[in-house]
């Protein structure tokens, strides 16, 4: 009894911090864009890799965007929207994706062609929806990648003729939800304008996605650069009977670490990436974990598969040559980008009910704030 109580009195107290884990606010009005979700084609399961395909699924990803939509609508209704999740950027910066000349042959795959060069625009930011907040408050922190000159039908439907190839990862291995119902349920709380019903977030989430939760937001760096990140959700490496389920990471080339300053300035991880590359250039080696047993279970993206188990695997080497990205030409384009896992070839389908949800939602999301914006919703050459 003493137990569940502690386990009570941790969960309250961990309910503010789940509040920047949501990457959304909404009004709980009834939203007005049905017609966009529904106009977006759900994933098809693959059975072999291990998805399975939840109740009312497709339902739940429909009103999580929708609910998402409408509070973009109601937030920046007389200003310019914002990404609902990491909309803090630190920068974006050119970079040069190098795959490396030797790989075996389960990992050249898709764009992974040895020895092959990529350009590529990197996006790092802050996971909280609250873009004012100072870089010195605890974190998830983001890097997406965004690779060019990719040939081949992309999957997504609307935009499959785009030349690039995403790859969305956090500093933390795991996420913090599963099911979308509960993913829903954690949403509905979150904005909802009762106090009780925002002390039921822990439970929304349940006790393991409460600490995912928590371990996730509750970092602190000192460079971008210097941060491993991690894809969190697997994804298909190949295609045909010999595909695989895989997950990713990226991590500094060598371990040069910053120290963080003793007064933080309320931007100082965009001055640390800034002073970095006005020194020389960065390095980054991109690295792949190929599934080594079926207990590694597709539909769990709040369990980490152990690199004792399933070691990681160096595939390409990521360098940002020395720059100045910190233009207001750039910092534009850099806000009009759209990042989703779905831009990408079929060999790097993504898998499972967090990146399945994710097509509908970050779609939909993106549409909105381009509208909004009255930007080009396009991908760059």
């Amino acid at each position: 009894m003493r137990n569940l109580k502690s386990r009570f009195n941790v969960l309250l107290l961990l309910s503010p911090l789940l509040l920047n884990m949501s990457g959304c606010a909404y009004d709980q009005q009834k939203p007005a864009i049905l017609a966009t979700t529904k106009n977006i084609p759900y994933p098809v399961i693959d059975t072999v890799l291990g998805e399975k395909l939840q109740p009312n699924e497709k339902q739940f990803a429909q009103q999580i965007s929708e609910s998402i939509g409408q509070s973009i609508r109601q937030q920046y209704a007389l200003g310019h929207a914002q990404r609902d999740a990491h909309p803090k950027a630190h920068g974006c910066v050119r970079a040069e994706f190098h795959v490396s000349k030797s790989l075996p042959t389960n990992l050249a795959q898709g764009i992974f062609i040895p020895d092959k060069t990529y350009s590529a625009w990197i996006r790092f930011s802050n996971a909280s929806r609250d873009a004012t907040q100072a870089d010195d408050k605890k974190d998830a922190r983001g890097m997406a990648i965004k690779i060019l000159g990719v040939p081949g039908k992309k999957i997504m439907e609307n935009d499959d003729q785009a030349m690039t190839q995403d790859f969305i990862m956090i500093n933390y291995p795991v996420f913090f939800v599963n099911e979308a119902h509960r993913y829903l349920s954690f949403i509905e709380n979150v904005n909802s304008e009762s106090t009780l019903k925002k002390l039921r977030i822990p439970f929304a989430l349940g006790f393991q996605g409460t600490m995912n939760a928590f371990k996730a937001s509750n970092s602190k760096i000192a460079n971008p650069l210097q941060a491993r990140y991690w894809s969190m959700t697997p994804y298909q490496l190949g295609l045909g009977n010999d595909r695989q389920a895989v997950k990713y990471s990226a991590k500094p080339c060598t371990q040069n670490l910053t120290t963080r300053p003793n007064n933080p300035t309320h931007d100082f991880l965009r001055v640390a990436l800034r002073n970095s590359l006005a020194k020389g250039d960065a390095c980054m080696v991109f690295l792949i974990q190929p599934r080594t047993s079926n207990k590694m279970h597709i539909e769990d993206s709040m369990t980490e598969w152990k690199e004792s188990q399933a070691p990681f695997f160096q595939v390409a080497t990521i360098h940002i040559p020395q720059q100045v990205f910190d233009t207001p030409e750039q910092n534009a384009f850099c806000e009009n980008l759209s990042f989703t896992p779905w831009h990408s070839l079929p060999a790097h389908r993504p898998l499972g009910a967090v990146n399945r949800l994710r097509k509908v939602i970050y779609e939909t999301v993106s549409t909105i704030r381009h509208e909004m914006n009255s930007a080009p919703k396009k991908e760059p050459q």
